[in-house]
């Protein structure tokens, strides 16, 4: 995939628990879990803004394209 989920090492920075963000932002671990993993093939708007929010951070600090668009035909 081109872009890269970088939400666990923001999460360490924050001593903050996966169960803890999902409480705040109302989604599933189990969901999370699959962000964080980097499988999600989509993700809602409203869940990046809500994890922006409560982390205090901003959608590149989660989210980081590595510069080959052609990575996810691959798989």
């Amino acid at each position: 995939m081109a872009i890269k989920v970088h939400l666990e090492e923001i999460l360490k920075e924050r001593r903050i628990t996966s169960k803890e963000l999902c409480s705040h932002i109302g989604i599933t671990e189990a969901n999370l879990s699959i962000l964080r993993s980097g499988k999600a093939k989509g993700v809602r708007f409203s869940t990046i803004n809500k994890i922006c929010f409560y982390l205090n951070c901003d959608v590149g600090d989660i989210l980081k394209f590595d510069g080959n668009p052609e990575a996810d035909d691959e798989e």
